[in-house]
């Protein structure tokens, strides 16, 4: 990296908290207007997150259906990968529901 590029990079980080130094109020005041779309965001998150985790459900059990049907003697092991990937994408839809309780109050 040449000097000049290295400079701006270090004073981009050292101004970086004055830049973005706020008063009480304004704080006070962003806080307001964050909490009336709190409740609509976290629906929309929700919403977003659960049909996506649905459509990925349908896709992996339909793969994996046709790949049993493709090898009967493979069925096991393709079951049993099935059920781990349904596991993980069932989380994703979990951490969304966490994450909104923990933040919508």
């Amino acid at each position: 990296m040449n000097k000049k590029l290295l400079f701006v990079l270090a004073l981009m980080v050292i101004a970086s908290p004055m830049i973005f130094a706020q008063s009480a109020a304004d704080t006070n005041q962003v806080a307001q207007q964050h909490a009336q779309w709190m409740g609509i965001s976290a629906a929309f998150a929700m919403a977003i997150g659960s049909s996506l985790c649905a459509l990925a459900q349908g896709k992996a059990i339909a793969a994996a259906v046709e790949g049993m049907a493709r090898n009967p003697g493979a069925a096991k092991a393709i079951q049993l990968a099935m059920l781990i990937g349904l596991a993980f994408i069932e989380s994703l839809a979990l951490y969304v529901l966490l994450i909104i309780f923990l933040n919508v109050k």
